[in-house]
């Protein structure tokens, strides 16, 4: 297919409402509903069959992980809000993973500016968080607030998410394949709101997103290129609430956001 072309079909597909496409093959099962409402969006608006609806969705996404070397969700029409809810609904009432039975309460999505420079994300809601379905509501945070305060922001200026959407029991740390099922939501969230930095929060957040063990006080004060924005680990607030006098390094670390933030 010839640019021309291709730049029609992407036009076509937009017209009908095609939010994305993705690489990632989990777009096209049944299970996540992503690309089945996708499909049965565009057949229902261009009164077309399955087939054809089928083939649109997945000839748009091959030609497009052609041109583009890894992305996870790449925006074609719709803005971010519209697009964090269609995100939001594909979620649904998850039951993709043990957690549902585990003694969740509900899910904490994110909450937000969908168009924010500064995203943070952490581990997964705790239990205030679960009760109010909002991430960082609880002690750590009224202090994450606090820090973005601390750099002439206020939190309805950033977006606040979590590798996991789901409360662990107990508070426990996420166990491998719970990430496996939900970080892909996390990464369309990030691709969606595009910001110029996020801020993983505390170990274990900065160790799912970059894939290493390293511990956070050798991870932290650094930048790291991640998905089109700079990753900036730093302590989590809760282990602040802990250890006080580490919110020095956590002053440092916000300066070089918001340094970035600036450039």
């Amino acid at each position: 297919m010839d640019p021309d072309q291709l730049k029609e079909h992407l036009r076509f597909a937009a017209e009908l409402g095609v939010t994305g496409v993705s690489r990632d093959p989990v777009w096209h099962t049944a299970e996540l509903g992503v690309g089945s409402r996708f499909a049965s969006n565009i057949a229902d608006k261009a009164a077309g069959s399955a087939q054809t609806a089928d083939r649109t969705a997945e000839s748009t996404g091959s030609r497009i992980s052609e041109m583009t070397p890894d992305p996870k969700l790449i925006q074609i029409a719709r803005d971010p809000v519209e697009a964090l809810a269609a995100v939001r609904a594909d979620i649904g009432d998850c039951t993709r993973c043990k957690l549902h039975t585990l003694g969740r309460t509900q899910i904490v999505f994110g909450v937000g500016n969908p168009n924010a420079d500064l995203m943070f994300v952490g581990e997964a809601p705790g239990a205030d968080e679960d009760v109010q379905g909002i991430p960082f509501v609880g002690r750590a945070g009224q202090l994450l607030t606090k820090i973005i305060e601390a750099i002439d922001l206020k939190r309805e200026d950033v977006y606040i998410a979590n590798v996991i959407k789901c409360r662990p029991p107990q508070n426990r740390n996420p166990e491998p394949d719970e990430v496996e099922t939900c970080e892909p939501f996390l990464f369309q969230q990030i691709d969606v709101i595009k910001p110029k930095v996020i801020v993983a929060l505390g170990k274990f957040g900065a160790q799912t997103l970059l894939r290493t063990l390293d511990p956070i006080s050798r991870l932290r004060g650094r930048v790291f290129d991640y998905r089109g924005a700079k990753l900036i680990p730093t302590f989590h607030p809760a282990y602040l609430l802990r250890n006080p006098s580490s919110k020095r390094e956590v002053w440092e670390d916000m300066k070089l956001v918001r340094s970035l933030l600036k450039s």
